[in-house]
């Protein structure tokens, strides 16, 4: 049999057309995959913090991500109306199309119950304080056999009944075990980083935010929360006891933050 004939035979030809079929079906399943999951795309979150959601929802926009205002908190120095916190993080890789959840300070303040955060892990007493509309304040570690295990909780230096009512924003200071076997953890990179971002890496490398610097441009509560970081006590991934306090300059002039 020729080359031509056995190309000619309908069985082969029915063959090389399925073959074919079945290849552009699975190369268009690919891209529509790529398509709807955005396979392989990721975009770095953009700061919101300090924004009004309509500069929010623009810098959104730009930045590849949706946003949705989930909750409010009332801190008396920050404008009223704008973005107090979000989730995820400045900075954090997500993938495109990805909803950001924003919390704004609210025009007056409101209540909030506080949770029992006593025999949680610092992980979890941390979403728990946030989840409920309440900022991390500082960490106070005493010896025991379980290194960050929430012993206590505080508010405003005196220890908080769960139940109680507090207004929505307040910082709770939690006491945490401390075993000497497992005591310490590294300072984190910060350089570039705004305020609130800042204090919620320090807080999640359970140390405490020390002193804070701010250069002698930044006069208002909402300037301080557009300032970054361009210097900080002790050296990225430098060992620490946790508890120790870390003290940051904040700047909002760019050219002083190093490069990476």
């Amino acid at each position: 049999m020729t080359t031509k004939e056995f190309f000619s035979n309908w069985i082969v030809k029915n063959l090389i057309y399925a073959v074919i079929f079945i290849t552009v079906i699975l190369v268009a399943a690919s891209i529509f995959l790529n398509i709807a999951t955005h396979h392989g795309k990721t975009v770095e979150v953009p700061d919101f913090t300090n924004m009004t959601p309509a500069e929010a929802e623009a810098a959104a926009s730009k930045g590849g991500v949706e946003i949705k205002v989930t909750d409010s908190v009332f801190v008396r120095r920050l404008a009223s109306g704008v973005v107090f916190r979000q989730t995820p993080k400045a900075g954090a890789e997500v993938k495109k199309g990805r909803l950001i959840f924003l919390t704004i300070n609210s025009v007056v303040p409101r209540t909030t119950t506080m949770p029992n955060l006593v025999g949680y892990s610092f992980v979890q007493a941390k979403a728990e304080i946030i989840n409920h509309g309440l900022a991390l304040g500082r960490l106070e570690y005493v010896p025991d056999m379980a290194t960050n295990n929430v012993l206590g909780q505080k508010c405003g230096g005196r220890a908080i009944a769960p139940g109680k009512k507090v207004i929505a924003g307040s910082e709770i200071d939690l006491t945490l075990g401390l075993n000497a076997s497992d005591n310490r953890t590294r300072i984190p990179y910060l350089s570039g980083m705004k305020y609130i971002s800042a204090m919620d890496a320090i807080h999640d490398s359970f140390l405490n935010v020390g002193r804070v610097r701010f250069d002698e441009g930044i006069k208002t509560y909402a300037d301080s929360l557009d300032a970054v970081v361009y210097k900080q006590d002790g050296p990225a991934r430098a060992s620490r006891v946790m508890g120790t306090s870390v003290a940051i300059w904040l700047t909002n002039d760019l050219s002083k933050v190093p490069a990476k």
